[in-house]
């Protein structure tokens, strides 16, 4: 069955439900959103902890509250949101094959939004050697495990060995282990130099997991410090949190360049693609980011889409931006017309970091920052940094010294 809309949302977690709310209360016509999975709400679905703002009588949020707001929302504005949906390639650059329960379709749009976000790589894709025992798992599957089981030690287990660093997806799955009366034994990071702790759980920083030890469940990891030292913990789960992965099979397929850094499609400050009329958003481009900013992120692109629809032509060309030194990337990867903001990931804990953007080896702007910018946080530069950059020169980069 062949159908035509005017826009086509491909994901409905935060980004692309706010997307489709914007689009359609502006009156872009007929939007689209199409999910995979058999419900809408993206990942906030199994979040079941605070930290996703507040209702309209200021009560806070939690994930699945938070995922049934931005679903009412969207339909109220006028889009259509199809669960249970798959895309499965491009017939052409605006035109998608689709595998739906009702059969298969080919849907031409527009414009089309690319929102699929993020998943943490398993412990396979890390390649942290073991038998495949039960009982490890990423923060995602924790979190769909407590929610649909509750507190039952006998899911989870009863001790265990959190692997991530000092981002909000760790202390997460710390949150979940504990309200589901699981003991957290520790969390390892080999990103984080320092020791100290999430609360009363110990925090073993510059320590990597070399082996998980154990047949049928767990029975331990086996651990290497920074000074060769090894180790055994003793526990019968293993969380593999962050070291995310962009669900970015849908822009390889249509050949769209990917940002060297992140591994998600490059776009620049208006989500445009490489693709005259594709667009994407959310922690599609990135390492995740929280719930509220892939959502701010739709509503930004919904905007660009308008544009779009309304006639504004394609930018033929934009500048690259790269990152070197203790950096690990920026986004976004492309400048164009726009002055926008840039997020700049770290690779390790920088103190008090001397930052530079320069263009054809010339200094555009450089700066001491405050703090210690961490590998789990994203470091914001208004667009004042990229004043002066030249639309005909060549790639932008930005670097970091202590």
């Amino acid at each position: 069955m062949n159908r035509t809309v005017d826009v086509l949302v491909v994901g409905a977690g935060p980004a692309g439900l706010a997307a489709a709310a914007r689009l359609a209360a502006a009156g872009a016509g007929r939007v689209e959103v199409l999910e995979r999975e058999r419900a809408a709400g993206g990942a906030p679905r199994h979040c079941a902890g605070p930290g996703f703002g507040a209702d309209a009588l200021g009560r806070p949020l939690d994930g699945p509250a938070y995922a049934r707001r931005a679903v009412r929302a969207a339909l109220r504005a006028g889009a259509t949101v199809r669960t249970g949906v798959s895309v499965t390639g491009w017939a052409g650059p605006l035109t998608l094959d689709v595998t739906a329960p009702t059969g298969l379709e080919r849907v031409r749009a527009r414009a089309v939004v690319l929102a699929t976000g993020a998943r943490e790589r398993p412990r396979s894709a890390r390649l942290v050697p073991g038998s495949r025992p039960a009982g490890v798992l990423t923060t995602g599957e924790l979190q769909r495990t407590v929610l649909r089981f509750g507190p039952r030690a006998e899911y989870i287990g009863r001790r265990a060995v959190v692997v991530g660093g000092d981002e909000p997806v760790t202390r997460g799955a710390v949150r979940s282990l504990r309200a589901a009366g699981v003991e957290v034994a520790a969390v390892v990071s080999e990103l984080l130099v320092r020791r100290g702790a999430f609360g009363s759980v110990p925090v073993l920083g510059g320590t990597v997991v070399t082996e998980v030890v154990g047949r049928g469940r767990p029975s331990g990891v086996a651990i290497r410090g920074e000074d060769g030292r090894t180790a055994t913990l003793r526990c019968d789960t293993v969380v593999f949190t962050g070291d995310w992965i962009p669900d970015h099979e849908l822009a390889r397929a249509l050949g769209l360049p990917l940002a060297p850094g992140t591994r998600g499609p490059a776009t620049d400050g208006a989500f445009r693609t490489a693709e005259p009329g594709v667009f994407a958003a959310g922690n599609l481009l990135r390492g995740v980011e929280p719930a509220q900013a892939a959502a701010a992120e739709g509503r930004a692109a919904a905007v660009a889409v308008l544009e779009r629809l309304a006639g504004r032509p394609w930018p033929l060309s934009r500048v690259p931006v790269k990152t070197e030194g203790p950096l690990r990337w920026v986004s976004p990867a492309l400048l164009g017309p726009e002055a926008v903001p840039l997020l700049v990931r770290p690779e390790r804990r920088l103190v008090l970091p001397v930052l530079t953007v320069a263009q054809d080896g010339v200094p555009l702007r450089r700066e001491r920052l405050g703090g210690s910018p961490a590998p789990g946080r994203s470091l914001r530069l208004p667009p004042r940094w990229t004043t002066g950059v030249d639309p005909a020169g060549g790639p932008v980069v930005i670097s970091a010294a202590e």
